[in-house]
C-alpha cells in the first residue's frame, strides 16, 4: 500500500497539470453536483406539489371517492411529467408569429408551440456574444431567478433551452405591452394612476430581494402589463445575487467619464425647458431601448462605483420611473449616456423639480427619499416603510393585483400584438439549429451546462390547439 501512495505521489510530481485536464475536471465536478442538485430539487418540487394538491382538496371539502379519482389523476401528471422532461425540446417545437423585441444579445418573439398551441414570447441569446461579452453569470442568474421566482410579480418561464449557437428562454406572453410604451403614448400620467404603477413595482420589487436576487436593471421597458393591465418584472439579464458582485463593461466605460458643469442642460427655470426636453426624451427613447449601449438613466450612483452596493439600488430605480411618469421625462436624461452618468452621479445638483409642473408634496418626497444617498434611502430595511408612506394613503396592497387596473390593456386575442413595436426587417423564420458538422466547439462551453429548465405547468396542460388571429 505504501509503495503504491508513493508512486502515485512520484506520477504526480512530474509536472504541472494541463489546463485541459483542469478544465475536464471542473465540468466533471459541475455535471454531478448539477446532476444530483436537480434530482434533490425535483423530488422537493414533486413533493410540494402532493402536499398543494391535498390542501387544495381538504379546502374544497371533496369526498374519499372523489380525493382518490383526483390522486390517480395528479399521479398520471407526474408520470407524463417525467416522461417529457426526458424528450428534447428544440426550435422545432415551436412556430415563430412576429418578433416583438429587440436587445443588445438577441431578440424576444411571439411563438406558438406546435402540439399544444400554446403561445409564448421566446427569448434568443447568442451564446457567442454572452461569452464575448462577459454575460455568462448573468444570463445564468436570470435563468435562475425565473425558475424560483414567485410569478405573481414575475413574468412565468416555462421552458430553457440550448442548442450550439444559442440559449432559448421560452415564457409567457403578456400582451399588454411595456410601461415604456404606456409613457410614450402620455404625455404624462396622474398622481392616482402613478400611485397604482409604482404600488406594483414596489411589491414586484420586494418578490425578487425576499429571493435574495438584486434586479439592477429597473426601468419601464423592463416592466411589463398583462392581459388585465398589471405589472409583471421581466429582463433579468443584469439580474445578480445579494452575495455576488458583477459589473458590466458598459458600467466601466461611463464611469471614465469627468464630472462636468450641469447648468447649461436644462436647469434653468424657462417654462419651455421641460417641454422639449420631454419631445427630445420621446424623439429618442426608442433608440435606446434597442441600442447595444442602452442608457444610464435609471442606475443608482452607488452601482457605478468600486464600493459596493445593496438591493436598495432597485428602489432608486423605481423613483427615476415615478418622476418620469409625473413630469414626462427622467430627471437625469441628456443626449447621450456619458452626460446622463455624470448627472447621476451629481443628483444632489441635478435632481430638479420643473416648477412649470407641479405635483403633490407627497409625490415629490417620496421621489427624493427614492433618489438619495443609500443609507438613508426609503426601502433600504424593507418595503414597510415605503408602504406606509403618505403618498400611498388609499392603497389596498393585499389585493391590488385583484383590483381593475388604473389604465385598461385592450386585448382582441391570444396572439394580439399591438402593444408593441414592429420589426419588419427581421426574418420572421426562428434559427435553425445548426447541423453537426457545423457546430463550432468553442460554443460547447461547459459554462451553459444545466440551462434546459421545463416546468411542470408547462408539460402537463394539455388542450385543443388555440386558434390564433389573423396576422
Amino acid at each position: 500500500m505504501m509503495g503504491r501512495r508513493s508512486k502515485m505521489a512520484t506520477i504526480g510530481e512530474q509536472g504541472p497539470v494541463s489546463t485541459h485536464t483542469l478544465e475536464k475536471v471542473t465540468r466533471a465536478k459541475v455535471t454531478l453536483e448539477n446532476y444530483y442538485t436537480n434530482l434533490i430539487n425535483q423530488n422537493g418540487e414533486r413533493e410540494s406539489r402532493y402536499r398543494i394538491l391535498e390542501r387544495n382538496m381538504d379546502d374544497e371539502g371533496l369526498s374519499d371517492e372523489q380525493k382518490n379519482e383526483r390522486r390517480q389523476q395528479h399521479a398520471l401528471k407526474e408520470t407524463e411529467f417525467l416522461r417529457l422532461k426526458r424528450s428534447r425540446l428544440g426550435v422545432d417545437d415551436f412556430e415563430s408569429i412576429k418578433v416583438i423585441g429587440r436587445g443588445a444579445f438577441g431578440e424576444v418573439r411571439l411563438v406558438q408551440k406546435r402540439d399544444t398551441g400554446h403561445v409564448y414570447a421566446m427569448k434568443i441569446l447568442r451564446k457567442a456574444d454572452m461569452l464575448e461579452k462577459d454575460q455568462v453569470a448573468h444570463v445564468r442568474a436570470e435563468r435562475d431567478i425565473l425558475v424560483e421566482a414567485d410569478h405573481t410579480w414575475v413574468v412565468k418561464m416555462f421552458y430553457s433551452f440550448q442548442d450550439a449557437q444559442n440559449l432559448f428562454l421560452i415564457m409567457e406572453f403578456l400582451p399588454g405591452g411595456d410601461l415604456m410604451t404606456l409613457l410614450m403614448k402620455k404625455d404624462t400620467l396622474s398622481e392616482e394612476q402613478s400611485q397604482f404603477y409604482v404600488a406594483e413595482t414596489v411589491l414586484a420589487i420586494d418578490s425578487i430581494h425576499k429571493l435574495g436576487f438584486i434586479h439592477r436593471d429597473i426601468k419601464p421597458d423592463n416592466l411589463l402589463l398583462d392581459a388585465k393591465g398589471h405589472i409583471k418584472l421581466s429582463d433579468f439579464g443584469l439580474c445578480t445575487g445579494l452575495k455576488k458582485s458583477h459589473r458590466t463593461e458598459f458600467y466601466k466605460d461611463l464611469t471614465q467619464a469627468k464630472a462636468g458643469d450641469f447648468s447649461r442642460d436644462f436647469t434653468n427655470g424657462n417654462p419651455m425647458d421641460s417641454k422639449r426636453r420631454a419631445e427630445s426624451w420621446k424623439r429618442n427613447r426608442r433608440q435606446l431601448a434597442y441600442s447595444t449601449v442602452g442608457t444610464p438613466d435609471y442606475i443608482a450612483p452607488e452601482v457605478f462605483m468600486q464600493t459596493g452596493y445593496s438591493s436598495s439600488c432597485d428602489w432608486w430605480s423605481l423613483g427615476v420611473i415615478m418622476y418620469e411618469m409625473l413630469i414626462g421625462y427622467p430627471p437625469f436624461c441628456s443626449e447621450n449616456p456619458q452626460e446622463t452618468y455624470r448627472k447621476v452621479m451629481n443628483w444632489r445638483e441635478t435632481l430638479i423639480f420643473p416648477p412649470e409642473m407641479p405635483i403633490s408634496n407627497e409625490a415629490r418626497d417620496l421621489i427624493q427619499r427614492f433618489c438619495c444617498d443609500p443609507e438613508h434611502r426609503i426601502g433600504a430595511n424593507g418595503p414597510e416603510d415605503i408602504k406606509s408612506h403618505s403618498f400611498f394613503n388609499g392603497v389596498d396592497w393585499e389585493h391590488i393585483r385583484e383590483r381593475p387596473a388604473v389604465i385598461p390593456v385592450e386585448v382582441k386575442g391570444i396572439d394580439d400584438t399591438s402593444n408593441f413595436d414592429d420589426f419588419p426587417e427581421v426574418d420572421l423564420k426562428l434559427p435553425a439549429p445548426p447541423k453537426e458538422e457545423q457546430k463550432d466547439a468553442k460554443y460547447k462551453d461547459w459554462v451553459f451546462i444545466n440551462y434546459t429548465y421545463k416546468r411542470f405547468e408547462g408539460l402537463t396542460q394539455r388542450g385543443p390547439r388555440l386558434p390564433l388571429s389573423k396576422r
